[in-house]
C-alpha cells in the first residue's frame, strides 16, 4: 500500500529525474550516516543531490524508463542527481569514495545517454567546465595570434634594421 511518505519521494525523485543533467547510481554500503551527511554537503556545494531510496521506488521514479534502469537495481542503490555541471558532483562523488574507501559507481544516465561504471570514472577525469571553456577560448585565439605574429614581423624587421643602422652610426 503506498502510503503518503513513499508518494513524497518517488514525486520528489521524479522532478530530480526531469532537473538532471546526469545520474548516477552507486553502491554505498559500508558508509556510515555521518559520512552520508558529509556527502550530501559536499555535493550540495557543487549543485548536486545524493539520494538513498528503495529500488522499487527509485523505478516507479523513471516511469517508462524503467527498463533500462531495473538490471542496474539490485542491493542497496544510491543516487546522485547533478543538476549544475554534469561531472562535477560525479568527482566530488568518486573522490569522497577513495577517501572513505568505501562505496563504487554501478553505472549512470548522461542526457538519454547509459554509462558503464568505466564510463562514470572516465567522466570524472575530465577537467572541470572552467578549464575547459578556457582551453576552447585559447584554441580560437591561435589562428588570430598566428595573423597577427605574421603581419607584424615585417614591420619588427624593419624597426630592428632601423635601429641597427642607428647604432653604427652614434
Amino acid at each position: 500500500m503506498a502510503t503518503q511518505k513513499k508518494i513524497d519521494t518517488v514525486t520528489k525523485m521524479t522532478e530530480n529525474i526531469k532537473k538532471a543533467k546526469s545520474i548516477v547510481f552507486v553502491d554505498y554500503v559500508g558508509l556510515k550516516h555521518k559520512q552520508l551527511e558529509d556527502l550530501r554537503k559536499k555535493l550540495r556545494t557543487v549543485g548536486a543531490e545524493f539520494m538513498v531510496t528503495k529500488n522499487k521506488l527509485l523505478e516507479r521514479a523513471f516511469g517508462t524508463k524503467s527498463d533500462s534502469v531495473k538490471p542496474l537495481l539490485k542491493n542497496a542503490t544510491g543516487t546522485l542527481f547533478n543538476f549544475d555541471d554534469e561531472v562535477a558532483g560525479i568527482k566530488e562523488l568518486l573522490a569522497f569514495f577513495k577517501k572513505a574507501a568505501v562505496g563504487k559507481t554501478k553505472a549512470g544516465i548522461l542526457g538519454e545517454t547509459m554509462l558503464t561504471e568505466a564510463d562514470v570514472t572516465r567522466l570524472s577525469k575530465i577537467p572541470p567546465k572552467q578549464q575547459l571553456l578556457g582551453q576552447l577560448a585559447g584554441q580560437l585565439m591561435a589562428p588570430i595570434q598566428g595573423l597577427h605574429y605574421a603581419l607584424s614581423w615585417n614591420m619588427n624587421k624593419l624597426v630592428w634594421a632601423l635601429n641597427s643602422i642607428k647604432a653604427k652610426k652614434i
